[in-house]
């Protein structure tokens, strides 16, 4: 069975940093699209970045810039640099893999305080 298990959340100032990780088990980085999502209270779901099978990383417009997703296939874990962060910031972070099917972990919180 997939388990993804975020981590590296916590509490930040507004122009810090934080790197996230999330490990996976019962499953391979090397093969699978891995994907950072953001939730924050009352707003819907969005896209931070992506990582496909190749290794090629993707961002929306609106997240490039300051954040880095990066795959470390021997560790089977994908991280999310987070840099120059700013209140808006302030989400549950979850990572989510694709291998025919989907599977999400549990998120990790990011708070960034003005």
């Amino acid at each position: 069975q997939v388990q993804l298990v975020e981590s590296g959340g916590g509490l930040v100032q507004s122009g810090g940093s934080l790197r996230l990780s999330c490990v996976v088990s019962g499953g391979s980085v090397s093969v699978s699209d891995v994907g950072w999502y953001r939730q924050a209270p009352g707003k819907q779901r969005e896209l931070v970045a992506r990582i496909n099978n190749r290794g090629d990383a993707h961002y929306p417009d609106s997240m490039k810039g300051r954040f880095t997703i990066s795959r470390d296939n021997a560790e089977d874990t994908v991280y999310l640099q987070m840099d120059d962060l700013r209140p808006e910031d302030t989400a549950i972070y979850v990572c989510s893999l694709r291998y025919f099917s989907t599977y999400w972990g549990r998120g990790t919180q990011v708070t960034v305080s003005s």
